[in-house]
């Protein structure tokens, strides 16, 4: 993350257990770098559970505008991937966007 970023997009999908391996190549390759590509920075985390797996993105905005630029206008709006429905518990609705007011990350 930079210290320009205002703005963070968290994105939350939810696999079974047993598609979840599958699905975080799947991740990094097709959804990721359209990320890379636009954002300041952005993250990607796994919560491996009993019978289920999270995944949650969250990147990095200077600004919403440029946010709603990446999405085509809402900031809220999803770009599933086109193996989403097949991966995925449920296909999410919206994707959650947050002010920063606080940052601080370990340095190198």
């Amino acid at each position: 993350m930079t210290d320009n970023a205002t703005i963070a997009r968290i994105w939350r999908g939810r696999t079974r257990r047993d598609l979840a391996d599958a699905y975080e190549p799947y991740l990094r390759r097709e959804g990721i770098p359209p990320l890379q590509e636009k954002a300041l920075g952005l993250q990607l985390f796994r919560e491996d559970r009993e019978e289920e797996t999270e995944f949650v993105t969250i990147s990095y905005w200077p600004d919403v505008e440029a946010m709603a630029s990446f999405t085509g206008g809402d900031p809220h709006k999803i770009h599933h991937l086109p193996r989403d429905e097949e991966f995925l518990i449920e296909l999410p609705r919206r994707v959650t966007v947050m002010r920063i007011l606080v940052s601080q990350l370990p340095r190198d």
